[in-house]
């Protein structure tokens, strides 16, 4: 079992947008540098893959995010936003980041989960017994416990705001 980091660990970074989003607009009303979350996330090993789960609505203001994540070497996964009777809005990305989580497993060594849903407690621990190392990358505050504890390594993004946090 691959328990630290090295430079040639083979790495897969999955960015749950949404989750990071919410999360820095909650905690400080700012936005997530996620050139700095993957940076981190990689941290010198050799990057195979990462994805960004973004959610595209009906206005597309967030086709310049979405080129800018393009620009960082990000691969973005687009779920177009389901409006419902009533005004309730949807877009779940877990099933998604799952399947690609499995998918991409056999490939590396390591997989980073930029995320603090507990909804990815069994997925963590499913890739976990594959022999994969998980790192999950997010807001401590706003991260599930058994998240953070099932992980081989949880990286807080609140220790060093000004690094990972733009003003909105």
């Amino acid at each position: 079992m691959i328990t630290a980091k090295h430079k040639a660990q083979r790495i897969a970074v999955l960015i749950d947008v949404q989750n990071l989003y919410h999360s820095a607009k909650n905690l400080y009303r700012a936005r997530v540098n996620f050139g700095a979350v993957l940076k981190t996330a990689v941290s010198k090993r050799q990057l195979i893959r990462a994805f960004a789960y973004v959610v595209r609505t009906k206005s597309g203001e967030e086709k310049p995010f979405f080129e800018a994540l393009t620009k960082l070497g990000i691969e973005t996964r687009v779920r177009d936003l389901k409006e419902f009777y009533g005004g309730l809005k949807k877009a779940d990305w877990d099933v998604g980041i799952s399947i690609d989580a499995v998918r991409i497993a056999p490939s590396v060594d390591t997989i980073c989960l930029a995320s603090g849903d507990g909804d990815f407690l069994q997925l963590v621990n499913f890739l976990k017994n594959q022999g994969k190392r998980v790192e999950i990358i997010a807001f401590g505050r706003s991260t599930a416990s058994e998240l953070k504890e099932a992980a081989d390594e949880f990286i807080d993004l609140e220790k060093y705001p000004e690094k990972y946090l733009l003003k909105m």
